[in-house]
């Protein structure tokens, strides 16, 4: 099963529009509270996973992804105006949020994978599998990342939507989603525009660590 491609990030159905000028710019785990931790720590990466060879502390994911993943410009560029946005939790996972624009039905998301410490290991495991489509991405800003779609009855996710995917330590990671609008179905890539906004989260994150 899939990480949030059958949970929040998949919740809402709604196709989205991207910006065709949507640009792109070129770790301490978090305290163990168990001996088994740090032995799955040391089995990091695996499934084929690459490793994350500068990580990013665990700081970089503390906070909350509406008000740090992506600022009120980038959102613009993505959906045309700066929504609030909509916050939860995802049980497992970690905190998550999407962002709407009612008038076109274009939506975004960003979630944070803090608590299943497998980092890119879980996507490479449990999603690779059964995706219908899995690409190795170029590292974006230095860090591995994946684009993949899960589209099918199978799994209630829509056919235009894509998923990246990026480690930013060997047991972290995040994931931005975003399909595409009727109008630019079949004319664009979404796993291309959905790395350009997950470019757009690493540099947020690297600001947030100093990095």
């Amino acid at each position: 099963m899939t990480r949030r491609t059958l949970t929040t990030l998949l919740s809402t159905a709604a196709t989205v529009s991207v910006i065709a000028g949507c640009s792109s710019g070129s770790a301490a785990a978090p305290a163990s509270t168990t001996p088994a931790s740090s032995s799955a720590d040391a089995a990091l990466p695996h499934s084929g996973a690459p490793k994350v060879e500068h990580p990013l502390p665990a700081s970089a994911l503390s906070g909350q992804p509406c008000q740090e993943a992506l600022t009120s410009d980038e959102l613009k560029q993505i959906l045309g105006m700066a929504p609030a946005g909509k916050p939860d939790n995802i049980p497992g996972l970690g905190r998550d949020c999407k962002w709407h624009n009612s008038d076109s039905g274009a939506v975004v998301g960003v979630g944070y994978d803090v608590e299943t410490h497998g980092g890119l290991s879980i996507i490479y495991q449990n999603t690779k599998p059964q995706a219908k489509v899995w690409r190795e991405l170029p590292p974006i800003q230095g860090f591995p990342a994946v684009a993949y779609m899960t589209s099918g009855s199978d799994t209630g996710t829509p056919a235009d939507l894509c998923l990246v995917s990026v480690g930013i330590a060997n047991d972290l990671s995040f994931d931005a989603s975003l399909g595409l609008s009727d109008a630019k179905r079949g004319k664009a890539d979404p796993c291309q525009l959905t790395a350009r906004v997950a470019d757009m989260v690493v540099t947020n994150l690297r600001q947030k660590a100093g990095s």
